[in-house]
């Protein structure tokens, strides 16, 4: 007897865990400081997440477009854009998006109240930013 069609094929195992997997949560990190950029981008992708760094808010809001964070990770004291003025574009555009903005300077609150006068919900983190407890504290806002 011939066959009528093409032989049927059975998945692979390595298609069956790619689809298995879970997506690696994606988070977009953006300071000035480029050493705290890498840093966290290396000790996060360690941990498991999709990471892409950015070096100022402008850069971070273009990268967005292609990368569609599920976490944005920024500083909020940062020449041209503040982190606050980006937290407020992601959360317009990406509205599930965690916003998480750190700083290791006092006297932010009016760029802060700013941002809650707009509706952006956010954590604040206080640098320096411990890896461990970073880790934590995303895994924990899913």
């Amino acid at each position: 007897m011939s066959s009528s069609g093409p032989p049927i094929q059975s998945p692979s195992e390595e298609s069956i865990s790619k689809q298995s997997q879970p997506a690696r949560p994606r988070v977009l990190v953006v300071d000035d400081e480029r050493r705290i950029t890498d840093t966290i981008t290396e000790i996060l992708e360690g941990a498991g997440f999709q990471v892409l760094p950015a070096y100022d808010g402008w850069e971070a809001l273009e990268a967005a477009a292609r990368f569609r964070p599920d976490y944005l990770l920024s500083d909020v004291l940062m020449p041209r854009m503040n982190g606050v003025e980006l937290a407020i574009a992601i959360q317009k555009m990406y509205p599930a998006a965690k916003i998480l903005l750190f700083t290791g300077q006092a006297g932010i609150s009016d760029i802060l109240s700013k941002g809650q006068q707009q509706g952006l919900e956010y954590e604040l983190i206080a640098k320096p930013l411990h890896p461990l407890k970073l880790i934590q504290i995303l895994k924990e806002r899913k």
